[in-house]
């Protein structure tokens, strides 16, 4: 009768345990998630960025909205593409659309400037109003984890992951279900209806 008494009892706790154990998982897991029921391991909003002004922060705040990321340069000859990428902010800012700009300087020393410096070059020359961040890398060794993740999740022509010059961009719709990249060839006001599209669908969801 004891014995029987005492393995009632062991299984009760092994039970209760196991219980405990599944539900601290779950806790975990939920932790992790974020809105849409996407992973962080999975998107890139948790991968540490810094701004324009040194600002260490994220990209969280940007979950929700239809983000266009763009590796820039001062001294190219697609330069001039900020002011399409600024008119493009102006108009679907409010709409939960939004550009950010990566500055580097791997392509041919287009980038030499300071981060004040850029950032004074674009309010200047273009009016640039929406989110920059400090110079990185987009390639190589030293490639931000930022852009490795994009890169991975959409590949070049031939599937090559390699960023081929300034002002390639990347459309990243709301929670990072699906990112498209497009050639630095690729004006600003080509990627207009990819980008109302984006918009539409996530009005309707």
């Amino acid at each position: 009768m004891k014995q029987n008494y005492l393995l009632i009892i062991t299984i009760l706790a092994a039970l209760f345990l196991s219980t405990g154990c599944s539900s601290q998982s779950r806790s975990q897991k939920q932790k992790l998630s974020i809105s849409g029921g996407f992973t962080m391991t999975n998107i890139i909003y948790e991968i540490p960025v810094k701004t324009i002004d040194g600002q260490v922060t994220n990209l969280a705040q940007y979950v929700s909205k239809v983000m266009l990321i763009v590796n820039t340069a001062s001294k190219c000859g697609y330069t001039p593409q900020y002011k399409g990428l600024e008119t493009l902010y102006e108009k679907y800012k409010d709409k939960g659309f939004v550009v950010l700009g990566f500055p580097c300087n791997q392509f041919m020393s287009q980038e030499p400037g300071t981060e004040a410096e850029i950032k004074n070059f674009c309010n200047l020359n273009f009016g640039v109003s929406f989110p920059m961040f400090s110079k990185i890398n987009v390639n190589g060794n030293g490639t931000h984890p930022l852009y490795k993740k994009l890169k991975q999740k959409a590949p070049g022509i031939m599937g090559t992951e390699s960023i081929k010059w300034n002002f390639t961009k990347f459309l990243v719709s709301p929670n990072g279900k699906t990112i498209k990249r497009f050639s630095t060839a690729t004006k600003p006001e080509e990627i207009e209806s990819k980008i109302v599209e984006l918009l539409k669908k996530t009005a309707t969801n």
